[in-house]
C-alpha cells in the first residue's frame, strides 16, 4: 500500500490549537503548537518518546494544565473541558484504562450515550463486525485488539465529529495493527475526523491522510503523508536535529 493522499481540500476544520502550551505542574511539555484536525481526515501524530504527542491529545481535552492559547471546535473557541466538548462531539479515547474491565460489552457501549447521545450499536458492529458476537462478554476477557474496538466503539456512541486516539495499536501485532488502521480508514470515509498518536512511523504515513512530527514539545514537521513518504531523512527528526526539519520541508516543496 502507498502512502495516503489528502482528502478533498474542502473538508471543514473540525478543531484546532494555536499558540497552544500545556504540561504538568510547572513544567510545559507542549509549546506554542499550531495544529489544525479535518472532517474526514485522518491524522496522526507521530515522534520520539516524550516528544509531547500524547501531552498534547490530553491537553486538547482538558486533562492537562493549560499555560496558553486557544482551543477552537467548529470555528468557536472552547475550553478544554472535558465535559463540555464531549457534548459538542469531541471524542478522547486514552491508549490505557480505556475500557471498564467489570462490565459487558454492551454496558461498556451504553456508557458512551451518557453525556452525549446519537450514535448506535447498529453503527459499532457495522464499524467492527467482530464484536457483534461479543456483546454479553466482560471487558476484561476481551483481547488487546478487541478492547481497542471497544474503546473506539464505545466513543461512537456519542456521535462524534472527532475522535482522539492515543495509541490505540499499542501493543498489537503488525497484522493487528495494520486492520486497526483499516477501520479508522473507514471512520474518516464516514465523515469523521481523527487524530492518532503512533509510535509506528511507516504505519502512520502509509495510512495518515496528514502528518504532524513533533519534537520537543513543538511541531517539528507537518505534511501529507503522501509527502512525508518520499524523505529519505526522517528518522533524523527523532534524533533531535534542529536542521533537520528545514532540509525536509524544503525537500517537500521543491
Amino acid at each position: 500500500m502507498t502512502a495516503a493522499e489528502a482528502p478533498a481540500a474542502d473538508s471543514a476544520e473540525v478543531l484546532s490549537v494555536t499558540d497552544f502550551s500545556a504540561g504538568y505542574k510547572d513544567e510545559r511539555i507542549i509549546r506554542e503548537v499550531d495544529v489544525a484536525f479535518h472532517a474526514s481526515t485522518l491524522t496522526a501524530l507521530i515522534g520520539s518518546n516524550g516528544a509531547g504527542k500524547s501531552t498534547l491529545l490530553k491537553s486538547i481535552f482538558g486533562l492537562t494544565r493549560i499555560f496558553g492559547g486557544e482551543l477552537r471546535l467548529n470555528g468557536t473557541a472552547t475550553k478544554p473541558d472535558a465535559r463540555v466538548l464531549v457534548s459538542r462531539g469531541l471524542n478522547y479515547v486514552p491508549q490505557v484504562a480505556n475500557v471498564f474491565p467489570t462490565l459487558t460489552v454492551l454496558e461498556n457501549l451504553e456508557i458512551g450515550t451518557y453525556v452525549r447521545k446519537g450514535g448506535s450499536v447498529e453503527l459499532v458492529v457495522e464499524v467492527f463486525p467482530v464484536l457483534a458476537k461479543l456483546m454479553k462478554r466482560p471487558a476484561h476477557k476481551l483481547s488487546g485488539g478487541e478492547r481497542n474496538m471497544l474503546a473506539v466503539g464505545r466513543s461512537l456512541m456519542s456521535n462524534p465529529m472527532m475522535l482522539l486516539l492515543d495509541e490505540p495499536t499499542g501493543g498489537l501485532a503488525p497484522g493487528l495493527a495494520e486492520e486497526f488502521w483499516h477501520y479508522l480508514t473507514d471512520l474518516a470515509g464516514r465523515g469523521i475526523g481523527i487524530a492518532v498518536v503512533e509510535q509506528n512511523v511507516d504505519m502512520a504515513i502509509r495510512f495518515a491522510h496528514d502528518v504532524y512530527v513533533l519534537a520537543d514539545g513543538r511541531i517539528a514537521l507537518h505534511g501529507t503523508g503522501a509527502e512525508l513518504s518520499r524523505l529519505d531523512n526522517l528518522d533524523d527528526l527523532f534524533l533531535g536535529r534542529p536542521t533537520t526539519a528545514e532540509t525536509a520541508l524544503n525537500r517537500m516543496k521543491g
